[in-house]
């Protein structure tokens, strides 16, 4: 294991064991896990932080949004449009679940507590876009990605659908929106990141450091910097755009590949590595990898969001929903 990686087990219901060759931090994040517990495989991809102390999750093999109370430990799952495949799930302004529904071809929201389900659906015409995630930006609108080669945006207000082809045709996937409101996205198959002109649609390229990286997706610190996942790679990069420059960090282990990545208010990054079922915490200020274990096999973890004191993390592979909490 790297010297620079401090490890823990993470276990079913909390538990928390560590490596006997390593000393115990002074503090250590407290972890819990569940299963979802529903009678069909819900396919959880995505999460987001629902605003009433819940989780929202995109359920994509039943075409549902997922609601996962943390108190009771109990699943709920709400209707969307009946041929529904979501991908993505963020909390929007207005404090409803915005989703990706790549069934659909449609942009959903879900009305929070009222669980009213609302589509904006792509413009006619619109090839299979394979939408991926969304992001809001600083005027309250949407910008999504969808795998299929498009970028689009939901004016909130008018309720009005626009796409816009992406530059080197497929491979949109994560994207994310700056303290300042901008909107970045990443490409996989085009192993590129891009900010979006939010007036014209336009994309505008930023070549990272590593060719044919695989770049997965993204995430903005609160200094604006973007942190990359990169699956091909296995590298987690940020890209400064103020000074225009890049670091560049290869995960642990052999041949890693970083799916997921996140920047929690301690601009602490969170990475989700699936070579080795694991997750990784980063911290910039040391550059240390500390490593999260699983005891179950194949957890698949695909995205990882929070709010202050908590890491959510969707198993994918394994109809589970854990969470890291590093509020002392």
């Amino acid at each position: 294991m790297d010297r620079m990686t401090r490890r823990h087990a993470l276990g079913a219901l909390g538990a928390i064991a560590l490596g006997a060759a390593l000393p115990a931090p002074a503090q250590s994040p407290r972890v819990q896990s569940w299963p979802l517990g529903t009678a069909r495989r819900t396919g959880i991809h995505d999460v987001a932080p629902a605003p009433d102390g819940g989780v929202w999750f995109s359920a994509q093999a039943s075409g549902h949004l997922g609601w996962f109370d943390p108190a009771k430990g109990k699943t709920e799952l709400i209707d969307l449009l009946g041929n529904s495949s979501p991908h993505g799930v963020i909390q929007g302004p207005d404090k409803a679940a915005w989703l990706t529904d790549g069934g659909a071809q449609a942009i959903v929201r879900v009305g929070w507590p009222d669980r009213g389900v609302r589509a904006y659906r792509l413009p006619e015409g619109t090839p299979y876009a394979n939408l991926n995630t969304c992001a809001f930006d600083g005027d309250g609108d949407l910008w999504f990605t969808g795998q299929g080669g498009v970028i689009g945006k939901v004016t909130v207000k008018s309720g009005k659908v626009e796409v816009w082809d992406s530059p080197r045709g497929s491979g949109p996937y994560g994207i994310c929106a700056t303290p300042s409101g901008d909107i970045w996205y990443c490409s996989l198959a085009g192993s590129f990141i891009a900010k979006v002109d939010r007036k014209t649609g336009e994309s505008i390229v930023v070549e990272p450091p590593t060719r044919r990286n695989g770049a997965r997706r993204v995430w903005s610190d609160s200094r604006g910097r973007i942190w990359v996942s990169e699956w091909t790679s296995g590298n987690l990069s940020m890209h400064d755009p103020a000074s225009r420059s890049w670091r560049t960090w290869k995960m642990p282990g052999n041949n890693p590949h970083a799916y997921a990545v996140y920047v929690d208010e301690r601009d602490v990054a969170w990475v989700a590595e699936w070579t080795s079922n694991a997750v990784y915490s980063f911290d910039p200020r040391t550059e240390k990898f500390e490593r999260f274990d699983f005891p179950r096999p194949g957890t698949n973890i695909r995205q990882i969001l929070g709010r202050k004191g908590e890491v959510w993390l969707p198993e994918s592979g394994t109809e589970h929903i854990t969470v890291i909490r590093t509020a002392t």
